[in-house]
């Protein structure tokens, strides 16, 4: 077996993805290093990750100065900063693209966080950036939330690939799956190719942990130290023992004979939290095919260097999964509640980052005027 951890992963079946875009990146030719060197085969992005790009550094300068020019107002400026980053990585990946079948290759971009709670308006937007980046190999993100879901649905059946984010408990997760089989029955009787249709589901892991470590140290008891640090591999286990279920149903049947895609698992907030946790823990017990790890470039680095690659770490541990969610809830863990919590303070950060980057492009736009 090869020592390149990162090729051991991505022979396990675990598609490397990079979580994280800017500029800099494309220009300096920092990511066509990584997808030459490290096997990043695509790339997600979220409105905390413009929002630290934009405000680093003279990269968006210049077509920030045309685009003030033009008299462009900031949500306009932020569309069209935003939206060449990924054109132009989706042209990066354009061979990974082709050379994996559209399965691979792709960059994901994420509708205005602050239209998570409205359906009709997240699935014209969604729309609306697919037309505007107009690259078959960009994945437009919309949050798992329940407003959500008749929108990915919608964007599916518009034929249109998608990346559901913000998926923190297994049983939203077969909701989004359901979304998911009914978006592509819809793409089908509009007459789309099912071929050209593909998803991922971005299922947040070490949010988790730190959310339920931080109520286990407010319970206190040995029971509840001991149970530190499970939830997250547990639960990403038990979305994986979900993923096989439903993917092997009759109804998926019929639409993989049509042609269609199966939605992957991605394994997304890999990033460890917590400094007394192996900084790859995220990566390698969470090995198995049909997967993607989204990473941040310090978690990409660690894995590449010290990954403990050993083949599956998922499948077949559904039952022990669910057995560590029996004992927190033993314990006092109000594990509905935790998921709840998660997915409104997703949403908050995203819109936070939302903010932030129109403080930014706007402070950037009145300076490119004077």
């Amino acid at each position: 077996m090869s020592n390149d951890k990162l090729a051991q992963l991505s022979e396990a079946g675990v598609s490397i993805w990079l979580d994280d875009l800017s500029r800099e990146r494309l220009n300096t030719g920092n990511l066509a290093g990584l997808i030459r060197d490290k096997h990043v085969v695509g790339v997600t992005t979220n409105p905390t990750i413009f929002a630290n790009a934009m405000s680093k550094g003279e990269a968006y300068d210049e077509q920030t100065r045309e685009l003030a020019a033009r008299g462009a107002d900031v949500e306009a400026t932020i569309r069209e900063l935003t939206t060449t980053d990924v054109r132009n990585a989706a042209d990066l990946f354009r061979d990974v693209y082709n050379a994996t079948n559209g399965v691979d290759g792709r960059v994901s971009i994420e509708v205005d966080p602050r239209l998570a709670k409205d359906s009709d308006k997240t699935a014209a937007e969604a729309q609306d950036l697919w037309k505007t980046v107009d690259r078959p190999n960009v994945l437009i993100k919309i949050p798992a939330t329940e407003e959500g879901l008749p929108a990915i649905t919608k964007t599916l059946a518009e034929g249109i690939s998608v990346n559901v984010t913000l998926i923190f408990s297994v049983e939203r997760y077969r909701a989004v799956i359901e979304a998911y089989f009914a978006g592509l029955e819809q793409a089908k009787a509009n007459g789309h190719d099912l071929k050209g249709i593909h998803s991922v589901a971005s299922f947040f892991v070490s949010r988790v942990d730190t959310e339920i470590d931080k109520r286990l140290d407010a319970i206190g008891t040995d029971e509840a130290k001991a149970l530190r640090g499970e939830a997250a591999i547990a639960n990403a286990r038990l979305a994986y023992a979900a993923f096989e279920e439903l993917f092997a149903s009759d109804r998926w049947k019929a639409l993989a004979e049509a042609g269609a895609n199966a939605q992957r698992p991605l394994w997304a907030s890999t990033g460890v939290k917590d400094p007394q946790y192996s900084d790859t823990r995220y990566v390698d017990q969470l090995v198995v095919k049909d997967t993607v790890n989204t990473m941040p470039e310090k978690t990409l680095d660690a894995a590449a260097d010290h990954a403990e690659v050993t083949g599956d770490t998922v499948t077949g541990k559904g039952a022990d999964a669910q057995a560590v969610f029996d004992k927190l809830s033993a314990v006092g863990i109000d594990i509905t509640d935790v998921f709840l919590a998660l997915e409104n303070e997703g949403v908050e950060k995203f819109e936070k980052s939302w903010t932030e980057l129109l403080e930014t492009v706007n402070g950037q736009l009145e300076k490119a005027k004077d």
